[in-house]
C-alpha cells in the first residue's frame, strides 16, 4: 500500500527542504558555484512564487563542471553532520543518475530506494545539464550512451517505456550479471556524454532525469545568465530562459493541472520529518538485506 503524504506532512517537507536549499545556496556563494532551480519548484517560482501546494522537493540543476566540483567536495567542505551528499559508487549504488543533498536528521524512504541501506533522508535532488553536440550523429551517441549509463548503473530495466525496451534491458543487464563491471561500463558511458560543455555548445541537455527528459534539449544561452525571482520570501536563481525551458520539458505550465493529478508523485515507503531514517532501518528499509 502507497505511503500517502498528509497535508501537514507535505508542509513540513516543504518547510525543512527550504531549511536544505538555504545552506545549499550558502555553500554555492562560497565556492563559486553556478545553480539554478528547476523542474516543479521552478514553476512554483513563476507561478505561485512558492511551492506548488502538492510539492515536496527541491530541484536544483547545475552546469556539469560545477556539479562534478560540487560532488568532490561538499562532504569535505560542507562542515556539517547534518546534510550528507551522497552519489552512487563503487559498492554503494542509490539507483539515481545524479547527486542528492540529504537531510540525516529526517525520513524519507522511497519505494525504489527500500532495499538499500543508504541516507533515506529528506532530498535536495541535484541533476547536471551538458552540453549537446550540434552533429545530428553525435547527439544519436550521446542519447545512446546516456541510456546505456542509466541502465548498468541503476541496473534494473526501464519499466515505463515500453514492453520492448524492458526487454532489451532485461537482455542487456544479463549479459553482464557483475555489478562491478556494471558500474565500470556506467562510468564508461559517462565520460563519453558528458565531453560536452553547455558553454560550448548551442544546446543543452539533461542527460540523468531519465529517457524522456535526455531526449529533449534547450538553448544554452538561456542557462549562461541568472535570474531572481521570489520563492517562500527568498530570491531563488532561475535560467534567463526560464519559459523557454519550461515550455519545453512540460508544455503549458502556467495552466493548473487537474484536479486528480495534484498529488505527490514519489512512491514512499515511509516518512518521519523529525526522526533520523537510522531509527527505521529493518524496519522500513533494508528489512532483510540485499
Amino acid at each position: 500500500m502507497a505511503y500517502l503524504l498528509s497535508d501537514n506532512e507535505t508542509k513540513r517537507l516543504q518547510e525543512k527542504s527550504l531549511e536544505m536549499y538555504k545552506f545549499f545556496k550558502d555553500f554555492c556563494k562560497m565556492h563559486n558555484l553556478t545553480h539554478f532551480f528547476c523542474g516543479g519548484c521552478l514553476i512554483g517560482a513563476v507561478r505561485e512564487s512558492a511551492f506548488i501546494p502538492w510539492d515536496d522537493d527541491i530541484d536544483i540543476f547545475m552546469p556539469r563542471e560545477d556539479y562534478e566540483k560540487l560532488v568532490a567536495i561538499f562532504n569535505k567542505e560542507a562542515n556539517s553532520n547534518r546534510y550528507f551528499l551522497q552519489v552512487s559508487e563503487k559498492g554503494k549504488l542509490t539507483k539515481n543518475l545524479f547527486a542528492t543533498i540529504c537531510d540525516s536528521e529526517t525520513t524519507f524512504i522511497k519505494t525504489y530506494q527500500a532495499d538499500l541501506d543508504i541516507n533515506h533522508g529528506i532530498v535536495l535532488d541535484i541533476l547536471p545539464i551538458d552540453g549537446c553536440p550540434d552533429s545530428k550523429f553525435k547527439r544519436l551517441m550521446q542519447i545512446k550512451n546516456a541510456l546505456f549509463y542509466s541502465l548498468y548503473l541503476i541496473g534494473e530495466a526501464p519499466k515505463n517505456n515500453g514492453k520492448l525496451v524492458f526487454l532489451a534491458g532485461k537482455i542487456l543487464l544479463s549479459l553482464v550479471p557483475f555489478k562491478s563491471l556494471r558500474f565500470k561500463i556506467a562510468q564508461r558511458n559517462k565520460r563519453k556524454m558528458t565531453k560536452y560543455s553547455l558553454y560550448d555548445c548551442e544546446f543543452t541537455t539533461e542527460l540523468c532525469s531519465g529517457p524522456y527528459y535526455m531526449k529533449k534539449k534547450y538553448y544554452s544561452a538561456d542557462f549562461k545568465e541568472v535570474v531572481y525571482l521570489d520563492f517562500e520570501g527568498i530570491k531563488i536563481p532561475a535560467p534567463k530562459g526560464y519559459d523557454d525551458y519550461l515550455t519545453k520539458a512540460f508544455g503549458d505550465y502556467m495552466t493548473l493541472p487537474p484536479e486528480k493529478e495534484r498529488i505527490c508523485h514519489h512512491e514512499l515507503e515511509f516518512v518521519d520529518t523529525d526522526n533520523s531514517y537510522i531509527n527505521y532501518k529493518g524496519k522500513y528499509y533494508f528489512n532483510g538485506g540485499n
